[in-house]
């Protein structure tokens, strides 16, 4: 099984205009990097400069339909 490495580049403020970076490794190889914004979250797979950008509504249908467990809080 792939180990996962997750870090974080926080802002030392309030989120606004400025994204979180989540930059997820696998095997300690970069994976890719998820930037969290207020209005979106774009995922940026290892070696582009592209993302994929999908809005926190989007994000939520997505889950909802496609994640089939379920964790409690």
């Amino acid at each position: 099984m792939a180990k996962h490495d997750v870090t974080v580049d926080m802002p030392p403020r309030p989120l606004k205009r400025d994204d979180v970076e989540f930059v997820v490794k696998r095997d300690g190889v970069t994976y890719g990097t998820l930037k969290v914004s207020n209005g979106s979250l774009v995922w940026f797979p290892a070696g582009t400069t592209n993302g994929c950008k999908m809005t926190w509504v989007r994000f939520d249908q997505m889950m909802q339909e496609h994640a089939p467990a379920r964790e409690r809080r």
